[in-house]
Order: C-alpha cells, then structure tokens, then sequence
C-alpha cells in the first residue's frame, strides 16, 4: 500500500534527523596566539588522564590501573569509535567518564590541540 511506503519513508527521515542532531558538539577556544579554533565540548562531569590500553578490557590510566566497563565506547581523536585492542602499548591523553560501579565509560582521545588547550588540572580532574 503507498501510505504504508510513505508512514515508512515519514519515520525514517525523523528518526535520521533525530541522530544528526546529536553529533559531537564544538566550542571555540583562543589559542596562546590569538587564534581561535573549535574543540570538541565534553560533558561536565568528564576527567583528563593520560590512557594506556594494555590488554583490553585491561587499561593503565594515570599509571594506575584500571578497566574499561562492559559496552565501554572509545571515540579516537576524528570523533569515530574505536576499539580497544587496536589501542594497545599506545600513551593518548584522554577526557573519560566513569559508570556507577567505577568503571571506564566513555572515553575520548584528545587531538594535539585539545590536549594543549583543555587543562589537565585542577577543573578537569580530581
């Protein structure tokens, strides 16, 4: 039936629009010469580490280790998902989130220029 086609064609271009809209969301910060560049934003109750993946879900953050929670999502430094095992031996500075029980949740590696402009201590870290 052509209704049916177009109630589909209807709920798709919703829902696509839906998922557009919550796409990484930038900022502008000054650089130390004046220039300003857009950064990714990250949500307020995200750290700053330094991250090292040794045998996943098995991680070094801080030099301590830790673990990343099961359905842990890690977006490399072009905003897509990577995975942990292609991450292994490599030090990336990081702003992460953790779940209830502690655990490694969300996890973005910073670009050079995040990591120089967005502080390690004290606002994002404890």
């Amino acid at each position: 039936m052509n209704r049916c086609t177009l109630l589909l064609c209807a709920m798709s271009l919703a829902a696509s629009c839906a998922l557009a809209q919550t796409g990484p969301i930038s900022k502008n910060l000054t650089t130390t010469d004046g220039s300003v560049v857009a950064v990714r934003s990250f949500p307020s109750n995200a750290l700053r580490g330094t991250l090292i993946v040794q045998s996943p879900p098995e991680v070094l953050l801080d030099t301590k280790a830790d673990r990343l929670s099961p359905g842990a999502r890690i977006r490399g430094a072009n905003g897509m998902l990577a995975l942990s095992a292609t991450l292994v031996g490599q030090t990336l500075p990081v702003m992460y989130t953790r779940e209830p029980n502690g655990m490694l949740h969300d996890v973005w590696i910073l670009t050079e220029l995040e990591a120089q402009l967005i502080p390690a201590k004290p606002s994002y870290s404890k």
